[in-house]
């Protein structure tokens, strides 16, 4: 029985919409979808990290680029609940650590509550840098500062003047020289001895001098340390008072931020060790030392003491989740940084200006990243692992890891970190990270797998309508009709190849409505209908088709040669797909095949030029042991076969001919003429069965629009694998001709179909005697055959 071609209906699944209430006339009637459609499988595993505490549960989503992963996973987070029993969040604030500067020490406040600590430290600060000074400009202080320096005069003045009385008694002069030093010189009445009248002294009356003055010497000496042991205890007591002074003012302006941060002890115990330090460096507010007070006032904001500031890291809201997208993940921004200053030629760091990076801001929360960006940058990936195994942040210098200088920097306490990262990338990258990568899948426990598509049903089109009313209400565009609604339906079942199943390609849907959209208000619609979706559609596919209108001008021109009707002798219509980055179209091939007497080999040109890729190989390998086990189980094939894909000045790769090629060889064996009005696509296994080929919608429209340009005839038509049927989502110029029976499409099981269909002859049955029947294509190409064996 000759072979019946598909009916029309076979050729595009109509969206019926049968899961929509019959009342439901427009996206504005359907509730948008909160989730991404078709995801299950992914938003379970991301519930199921983000469940579990332990360190390791990160995740890698894995998924070709606008498949939602993002979009799904900030939905779900958005409805997270954070503040549960095991996880609270915190402010992060950095402070000077008095005891040691190069280490800053670290601040943890409950959520919220930093920004305020800082603003109640520079208000303490405000009220001592103008308190302070009032406090030491009175008189009461004067006079108790005047009444210690009058003290320590008296003290001084009266032992030098004791010493002098009993220098004097022993006519021995005590006086100052001009360079501040004491000087002991003998007298001669009350005149000091020169050289001369010392000369003239008895050798007794020298000697006793000299004992008098060695004597003196010895004693001031003494006093002289005294004098400095009294200046001391001045210092001291001065240091006391001026202590007392400023601790009236302090503790008056402190205990209320003592009482207001009582719970924490952290907190409490830095107000505590501020209030010492304060006391210890009064001179900064009291402004002794000009070029060191400059220094510490060198702040970029405000007026007050850099050692007293507080570095707010991280202020969190205590009811939000923290949700961080780092969208350019180098060191710096993900791991922080210490900024320098220049004052006044002076280049100077400290606590306050270490900035936040990404884990900072994500701690408590999450942290989302692309892969590849992260394994782009330098360094980034040890550092995130390191702090994914620490659980601490540790805010490093990058320069100085990187050039091993000794500058001096600083060494902040780290961080407590509790973070969950969530990586974005390619099924490529996640295999290359788990085999070059051992720390990987310990670190990265959790593969959130995306779906390409989904199973096409009423239930799923109902979903898939929500999610388009989802993109329609988020974007504030015109409504969809129930048809438009369908259209875009059968549009994402077309991107998936498949009448059964429907793209999850989220990003095409919404660019998709985006240019309906623009269509239906240049139109000054109010609604977006059926023409609007076909017309952006063919906007699109405008944009993309420089290629394929170049190529289909060559049919145009004669330039590439191809039949579509008529009949010829080893020639038969392929079918080819032709590929760029953001669209495919497909294109006929003519493959011809010539014999010539020799040893039953396959002669494939492409791969003898270099021009055939190792699955075309593969094709052309497997039909010749089909046709092996056809002609050749009792004696060798005398023929040997060339095999060519014509004008292919490109590579050749794939086994979707590998049907044509075989119909082709059969065609030069047996000289039978093969149809050129029709065109075969598929690929087949060594016992003939047609297997199924990618692309076929493709295909069938190139070969279609080659008919339309040479010339449309009712016998033609594309003859594809069987098991390719259910991919079929054709144009509906193609379905039309197709209902009106002038173009057919058959589907095939097995290659001697397409032979029947090709040479208008049955393939052939081997008889009791193991030969062919005499009336078919396999008879008489044996008979051929039989005549050059002999």
């Amino acid at each position: 029985m000759p072979i019946k071609p598909l009916s029309s209906d076979k050729l595009y699944r109509v969206s019926e919409l049968n899961g929509l209430d019959a009342d439901c006339k427009s996206t504005k009637h359907l509730t948008p979808l909160d989730e991404i459609v078709g995801q299950e499988r992914a938003q379970q595993a991301v519930e199921f990290a983000m469940s579990i505490k332990e360190k390791g549960y990160n995740i890698y989503a894995i998924g070709r680029n606008g498949l939602g992963k993002r979009t799904m996973v900030m939905r779900y987070l958005n409805r997270h609940e954070p503040n549960d029993k095991e996880s609270s969040l915190y402010d992060w604030c950095y402070v000077v650590n008095f005891e040691e500067t190069r280490s800053p020490k670290v601040l943890k406040l409950p959520a919220g509550t930093g920004t305020q600590f800082k603003k109640d430290i520079e208000k303490l600060m405000q009220r001592l840098v103008k308190g302070m000074p009032l406090a030491f400009d009175n008189e009461m202080y004067y006079s108790r500062a005047e009444t210690l320096k009058n003290q320590l005069a008296e003290k001084q003045e009266g032992a030098l003047a004791n010493l002098t009385k009993q220098a004097k008694e022993k006519s021995i002069s005590l006086s100052l020289t001009t360079q501040g030093d004491y000087q002991l010189v003998a007298m001669n009445g009350e005149e000091l001895h020169t050289e001369e009248t010392f000369d003239q002294l008895t050798e007794e009356e020298r000697n006793q001098f000299d004992e008098n003055i060695n004597q003196f010497e010895v004693k001031l000496r003494g006093i002289v340390r005294q004098l400095t042991e009294w200046e001391e205890n001045y210092t001291d007591k001065q240091q006391k008072l001026n202590e007392e002074i400023a601790s009236e003012v302090i503790v008056h302006s402190i205990k209320e931020l003592k009482d207001k941060y009582q719970r924490q002890s952290a907190v409490k115990h830095h107000l505590v060790a501020l209030e010492k330090d304060i006391l210890e460096n009064l001179d900064i507010f009291l402004e002794e030392n000009e070029e060191q007070v400059a220094l510490a006032y060198a702040a970029l904001d405000k007026k007050m003491p850099r050692r007293y500031q507080v570095n707010v890291l991280v202020s969190q809201d205590d009811n939000k989740f923290p949700i961080v997208v780092e969208e350019n993940p180098n060191y710096h921004a993900i791991f922080g940084y210490v900024e320098n200053a220049t004052f006044k030629g002076t280049v100077f760091t400290d606590f306050s200006l270490i900035r936040p990076g990404s884990l900072h801001r994500a701690n408590g929360g999450v942290l989302m990243m692309d892969a590849v960006k992260v394994l782009e940058r330098p360094y980034v990936w040890d550092g995130l692992k390191r702090a994914l195994r620490s659980r601490k942040l540790n805010l490093s210098s990058l320069e100085r890891e990187v050039t091993l200088s000794g500058t001096i920097s600083l060494d902040p306490e780290p961080i407590p970190l509790d973070v969950k990262i969530i990586l974005f990338g390619d099924y490529q990258t996640y295999q290359l990270l788990l085999h070059y990568d051992p720390e990987f899948s310990e670190l990265f426990r959790v593969t959130a797998d995306f779906e390409d598509e989904m199973v096409r049903t009423n239930e799923s089109e109902e979903h898939y309508a929500r999610f388009i009313s989802s993109i329609v209400h988020d974007n504030n565009m015109l409504h969809c009709d129930r048809k438009a609604i369908a259209r875009v339906i059968e549009y994402s079942s077309r991107r998936a190849d498949d009448q059964n199943k429907l793209s999850l390609h989220s990003a095409d849907i919404a660019n998709l409505l985006r240019e309906t959209n623009y269509c239906a208000r240049s139109s000054n619609a109010t609604m977006i209908r059926t023409h609007h979706v076909e017309q952006a559609l063919q906007n699109q596919e405008k944009r993309v088709s420089r290629l394929k209108d170049h190529v289909m001008h060559s049919f145009v021109t004669g330039t590439t040669l191809l039949d579509t009707e008529g009949a010829s002798v080893g020639q038969v219509n392929a079918l080819a797909v032709i590929a760029t980055s953001d669209y495919q179209f497909g294109s006929p091939n003519r493959i011809t095949a010539t014999t010539a007497f020799g040893e039953g080999d396959v002669f494939d040109i492409e791969r003898k030029v270099e021009l055939g890729g190792s699955i075309h190989s593969k094709g052309v390998m497997i039909l010749s042991a089909y046709l092996a086990s056809i002609f050749g189980k009792t004696s060798k094939i005398p023929l040997t076969t060339h095999l060519t894909f014509e004008q292919s000045y490109g590579g050749v790769d794939g086994d979707s001919a590998s049907m044509a090629e075989l119909c082709a060889i059969v065609s030069a064996f047996s000289q039978q003429p093969i149809r050129q009005d029709v065109a075969i696509t598929g690929s087949m296994n060594q016992f003939g069965d047609a297997q199924p080929i990618g692309g076929v919608n493709e295909k069938i429209e190139g070969f279609f629009d080659v008919c339309v340009i040479k010339g449309r005839k009712p016998t033609q038509g594309v003859i594809i694998p069987a098991s390719n049927a259910h991919n079929l989502m054709l144009r509906k110029d193609i379905v039309e001709a197709v209902e009106k029976g002038s173009f057919q499409i058959w589907a095939i099981s097995h290659v001697k179909e397409a032979i029947e269909i090709l040479m208008g002859m049955k393939a052939g049955m081997l008889t009791e005697h193991g030969n062919y029947d005499l009336d078919s294509i396999f008879g008489i190409a044996q008979i051929k055959l039989n005549g050059l064996r002999k």
